[in-house]
């Protein structure tokens, strides 16, 4: 049996946490919720994740400087990240460090469908169905 792909949602709001981490595991993702910078610093340093869906403001540690660890860590070199926020001038200045920007408010289904663009389980299935 495949594993899935990990995503972690770092996400204050606990019910935006709730719908991302809902929305990932439709998109085939073994989704961990997230709800605070230091949390997601300590989970970076134990997992690969595949994708992280990454806040910007957040209690403790922004999302910025998360995005920063990510960005400087070789062993993190490949996460797809997903900015989720509602500040549009910050997320521009990071948009080139980043896969997406999302401004909220993001719907379950529109991230379902972003997120499972870059499960790579997902994408070697599709291509297995065009290929019957």
């Amino acid at each position: 049996m495949e594993t899935k792909p990990i995503a972690l949602v770092v996400e204050d709001n606990e019910d935006q946490n709730l719908i991302f981490t809902m929305a990932l595991n439709k998109a085939g993702y073994e989704a961990e919720s997230i709800h605070n910078g230091t949390a997601a610093q300590k989970r970076l340093n134990e997992v690969v994740p595949h994708i992280v869906v990454l806040d910007l403001h957040m209690p403790d540690i922004d999302g910025n400087i998360i995005l920063s660890q990510i960005r400087t860590d070789k062993r993190l070199s490949k996460v797809n990240v997903i900015l989720a926020t509602a500040d549009s001038a910050f997320a521009e200045t990071l948009q080139s460090q980043v896969e997406l920007v999302l401004l909220k408010p993001i719907s379950f289904s529109q991230l379902t469908d972003l997120a499972g663009r870059f499960n790579p389980h997902k994408r070697s299935n599709e291509e297995s169905d065009d290929n019957i």
